[in-house]
């Protein structure tokens, strides 16, 4: 956050702030986002008023088949053989070269000063790693745009790749040159809804985000604000809700550059109105309910009971940044349980895992395919504007708690510390995106703290109550109004905070 805030006040803009916060989280938050790992982004731009999506998501390498993975007993949670191709670093420079006015060397420059502490062995190796990029920049003359590209071409196709791709190789990994040479973030028109006068945008079904959508399209049918706030009716409509989107996800959601996903369908106002009625009032569905957008069915006839071997659900971190001239970025970085690439610095991250190895399934494993992965960042437009930014860390959960917090503020008129702060809930009603863990039909866990009232009206109606003392993951928003104030907070219970100046 300093270090974005840093660059703001230097001149740079949203954009510059956020590249320069992603890039200092790989550092001060490694365990949760690693150099070598993914983050995806929404921006709006205010010069030419859109909404675009950056695919900072790498593919898998191209000797990641299913072959292999099934002849060693599955993809790991942790090592260096779920290595996807690292795309943070390509997704930054990109958001620079797009909507940026500062060079790498600039917003690098909060990084190093972390790196340059030394409190961990890799940092001295990653602070010369980026200072060999930064001297690949000047090789522009003063050129940001070409310095820009300088520095991709160094880290993907010149020495830095030549280096990561042979200690890879002689090390039992995937990734090899042409998986770096070849890689690209793709920039993508966002997936959105209209909800109550409001645009919701989020990433492609290469990420979990359409879920939410489909959600608000389920939503919109129900009164909640006469239900009250964290009410059990609320509650229990919202939670029963989900689980249907939540199936569909399961079944359907994946990159869409190898496979037909019926998002268009999937997102209809037809579907949501025959899917509408499978929400029980009066109890709570203890079944997982895909539906069949493409037959126009409430239900698909068959499914698989898949499960996978299961894993940690492991976490990630955030970042939303707005500057003064109505420029917004949300993003979602994350990459965990690597392993360092030699002397580069560079963690790797292990998000293979969130690939399955069931023959058929639209997120079984390819050469080239991106994992339909759990980051999921969101913008919320009023008019064209952006009004709303969402941001959360917690892996599967992370839509329970964007969507609540979209909720609070929509439904129940609440400010971004007020958002923020409100009890969550959620569920395991779902088959859990890290090596495939089995789902926990009827979940539902809420804080300590909730009315036994409450907890004793949800149980009754079949929900599997469990009260947890922990923060249900890590959530930041910001609100923009028609007069351009800026509003932003992150949970303190669960480490998250918002700066201004």
């Amino acid at each position: 956050m300093d270090a974005g805030l840093a660059i703001l006040k230097e001149g740079g803009n949203a954009a510059d702030g956020a590249v320069a916060t992603i890039l200092a989280l790989s550092v001060t938050d490694s365990s949760l986002f690693c150099f070598g790992g993914e983050v995806p982004i929404i921006v709006y731009d205010p010069k030419r008023g859109v909404v675009e999506v950056l695919s900072g998501q790498g593919s898998a390498p191209r000797l990641a088949t299913r072959e292999y993975f099934l002849g060693i007993g599955g993809i790991p949670g942790q090592g260096l053989t779920p290595a996807a191709v690292p795309a943070a670093l390509d997704v930054c420079l990109t958001v620079l070269d797009r909507y940026g006015v500062k060079t790498f060397s600039a917003v690098a420059g909060p990084t190093l000063e972390l790196l340059d502490r030394g409190k961990a062995p890799w940092h001295a190796d990653l602070a010369r790693t980026l200072r060999r990029l930064i001297d690949a920049e000047r090789g522009a003359d003063g050129d940001r745009r070409r310095g820009l590209r300088l520095v991709a071409d160094y880290f993907y196709r010149g020495p830095v790749a030549h280096e990561i791709a042979d200690w890879c190789e002689a090390n039992g990994g995937l990734i090899r040159y042409t998986d770096l040479a070849t890689h690209v973030t793709r920039i993508e028109d966002p997936v959105s809804v209209d909800y109550r006068g409001l645009t919701v945008c989020k990433c492609g079904a290469w990420t979990q985000g359409p879920y939410l959508l489909e959600a608000l399209r389920l939503l919109e049918g129900f009164d909640l604000k006469s239900m009250g706030h964290n009410r059990p009716d609320a509650i229990h409509v919202t939670l029963e809700t989900m689980k249907l989107p939540l199936a569909d996800r399961d079944v359907y959601y994946a990159d869409p550059l190898f496979v037909d996903v019926p998002l268009p369908q999937l997102l209809s106002n037809e579907y949501a109105s025959i899917r509408r009625p499978l929400v029980d009032m009066k109890r709570a569905s203890l079944e997982q309910r895909p539906g069949d957008p493409r037959g126009s069915k409430p239900l698909l006839d068959a499914t698989a009971a898949r499960r996978g071997l299961g894993g940690p659900a492991h976490d990630t971190t955030t970042c939303l940044v707005a500057d003064a001239d109505g420029m917004v970025i949300a993003a979602t970085p994350s990459g965990w349980s690597g392993v360092v690439a030699g002397n580069s610095g560079v963690w790797l991250g292990s998000r293979l895992q969130s690939f399955n190895l069931w023959k058929d399934h639209p997120n079984c494993i390819e050469p080239g395919k991106r994992p339909r992965i759990t980051l999921t960042p969101t913008l919320i437009l009023k008019d064209k504007k952006p009004v709303l930014a969402v941001s959360v860390a917690g892996g599967d959960g992370q839509d329970q708690a964007s969507l609540q917090l979209v909720l609070n503020a929509i439904d129940f008129g609440m400010n971004p510390a007020e958002a923020v702060t409100a009890m969550r809930f959620g569920t395991d009603h779902f088959v859990g995106s890290f090596r495939q863990t089995p789902p926990q039909l009827g979940s539902l866990m809420v804080y300590e703290g909730t009315p036994q009232s409450t907890i004793d009206e949800l149980t009754a109606r079949g929900h599997k109550v469990n009260v947890v003392k922990v923060p249900l993951w890590e959530p930041t928003m910001l609100s923009i109004d028609p007069a351009g104030l800026i509003k932003a907070a992150g949970d303190p219970k669960a480490g998250r905070h918002a700066a201004a100046y």
